[in-house]
């Protein structure tokens, strides 16, 4: 610390005094200064020995982190440092996180109480975030108990890497909220919530120095890590139990609650067979929803776990609204349909947001649950149709309609035999089918397009020569998506990929396609961004499988959902 200068007149003597107190001595010293006398400057106490020895390990631990000084600030301060294994450094520092997370939670929260005169959005906006911290603070106490437990498994990691990404994936979803905001209200979040975000990317970046985390993200680098193995066609995570239910016939199914409109069933709405569910069930809960069309927005909370929801089919069973950015929704709060609670499972469903393609931003269904599966559903919509958000995700025999970035989000996600529609979007605008939102070269989020169909959905065909449209285009700097053994129809670009914004992420995305078919295939005139490549190798291309990237294997067979495991040519 320096004195102050007292004065600038000239040559006067100033006495300062300073009292130092040590264990045995008391002393006062007098320093006589002069305007001309340079400052003093108390000398720093040396480090200790403990103190050096927790900057190298800080040091060593971080290295390969994208954020290494704030990791080195962050881990030199833990106590007994040089007793703790490289987990439980992991686990103190989300620990911290949690703490950090906690504060930016209150400080929106506090925005709310203390400036009544917020604009609408700008309310809304920060009760997304506020939903978004608790949803990471979830997902970060369980990675902190998981890495507690010791757990050396292969899966084990990749289960606490899907939470980290999806943890880091709630930080950036409540920044976007405030896009379309004309209020002052991000500055004063942006900060914390950054360095939220790089506190989770440090820990991240720490857990692949851990061998069997290592091995979970095989191949790492450029592409998807490896997520396990297939059985009978479906993720392991789908049990045989929910693979029959989701096999059986409507009137074959047992259900727990009924929704019909005319009254027969428990309920006449889906939102109240919802709030009736039991909560944190670990057993599977089904609801039948009977045909017709259901006007309304529904929310399955974080504690609504094991939740399935079947219909009569798509077309017959229909949950419709119109929320929409122009309207002052936020796209995360826009949608009509939207699940947090981990399991969820739709069948026989029709998801639709009929705000039209003027009205920009309108989501037909958001999923940030993990292991969750729809099989024979169908999501319409224009803009922001699907919002894959987080985490891990399954769809098979699915129809999904839009425009302009109507798959999105940062899942890891795989789409798996479905049908992909371009829609007939306003005259201005460009159809674009993906718009990946991976933010860390980390996350091991990315979407995996395999076996389906691309093609013009019926409004497009007779103007389908006045209206371009993209494989995909890259939300954010990490943007993964690959088509794989899919059917690409003639409405697609001979460039394929469309650029976000100049040369943002071309160098740091990975685009892939492997054996595609159809007349929207060929690439030989295809983007040459140092990002897009056409695989050839097969063992990379199996990276993108249903086995590998979701862990299907390991959640797919309970759910009674037909899967292919692997690529099968």
């Amino acid at each position: 610390m320096y004195h102050h200068r007292l004065s600038q007149r000239p040559n006067p003597l100033c006495i300062i005094i300073i009292f130092l107190t040590l264990p045995t001595i008391s002393a006062i010293v007098f320093l006589t200064l002069s305007s001309q006398t340079p400052l003093i400057k108390i000398p720093k106490p040396k480090p200790t020995i403990t103190s050096l020895i927790h900057t190298q390990i800080a040091n060593t631990t971080c290295d390969g982190t994208l954020y290494p000084d704030l990791c080195v600030s962050t881990i030199s301060t833990f106590p007994d440092l040089l007793l703790k294994s490289l987990p439980q450094i992991i686990a103190a520092t989300v620990n911290h996180s949690v703490t950090e997370v906690r504060a930016s939670e209150s400080n929106c929260s506090g925005i709310l109480r203390t400036i009544p005169e917020l604009a609408p959005l700008d309310k809304q906006a920060l009760d997304d975030c506020i939903e978004l911290l608790d949803n990471t603070i979830a997902e970060l106490k369980t990675v902190i108990a998981d890495l507690s437990a010791n757990k050396t498994t292969s899966k084990h990691f990749r289960d606490l890497q899907t939470l980290l990404s999806g943890a880091m994936t709630n930080q950036y979803t409540c920044l976007d909220g405030f896009a379309y905001s004309k209020g002052n209200v991000r500055p004063y979040i942006e900060d914390r919530l950054d360095k939220i975000s790089h506190h989770v990317s440090n820990a991240l970046a720490m857990l692949r120095k851990i061998p069997a985390a290592n091995a979970a993200a095989h191949g790492g680098g450029e592409v998807f890590p490896e997520y396990g193995k297939v059985r009978g066609g479906f993720p392991t995570w789908v049990s045989r139990k929910d693979r029959r239910l989701l096999q059986a016939a409507v009137n074959q199914t047992r259900y727990n609650l009924v929704v019909a409109k005319d009254g027969s069933g428990n309920f006449t709405t889906i939102g109240e067979a919802v709030a009736a569910a039991p909560n944190s069930s670990e057993t599977r809960f089904v609801i039948y929803v009977k045909g017709g069309a259901y006007y309304e927005n529904v929310e399955v909370e974080r504690k609504k776990t094991k939740l399935m929801l079947v219909g009569d089919g798509i077309g017959k069973t229909l949950v419709k609204d119109n929320r929409n950015v122009v309207d002052g929704w936020t796209t995360f709060r826009s949608a009509t349909f939207a699940v947090v609670g981990n399991g969820f499972i739709a069948k026989g469903i029709t998801f639709e947001n009929y705000a039209g393609p003027s009205k920009h931003q309108a989501v037909a269904f958001r999923s940030g649950s993990d292991f969750s599966a729809f099989f024979q559903c169908s999501f319409i919509g224009y803009q922001d149709t699907l919002y894959v958000h987080s985490l891990r995700q399954f769809y098979r025999d699915c129809d999904i309609y839009g425009t302009v970035d109507f798959i999105f989000g940062n899942a890891a996600v795989v789409f798996q035999n479905c049908n992909l529609y371009a829609r007939k979007p306003d005259d201005n605008q460009k159809n674009i089918i993906t718009a990946q939102g991976r933010d860390d070269p980390f996350q091991t989020t990315g979407i995996s397009i395999i076996s389906c169909k691309i093609a013009a959905a019926l409004d497009l065909i007779p103007v389908q020569s006045s209206f371009k449209t993209y494989l995909g285009r890259p939300w954010k700097q990490y943007s993964r998506t690959v088509y794989l053994l899919s059917n690409i129809g003639d409405l697609v670009d001979p460039a394929g990929w469309l650029e976000w914004s100049g040369n943002f992420a071309l160098s740091t995305l990975y685009y892939g396609e492997y054996k595609n078919k159809g007349p929207g295939s060929n690439t030989s005139d295809r983007v040459t961004w140092p990002g897009y490549k056409v695989i050839s190798n097969s063992t990379e291309a199996s990276q993108f499988s249903v086995g590998n990237f979701i862990l299907g294997d390991d959640w797919l067979p309970t759910y009674n959902i037909s899967y292919s495991r692997n690529l099968t040519s």
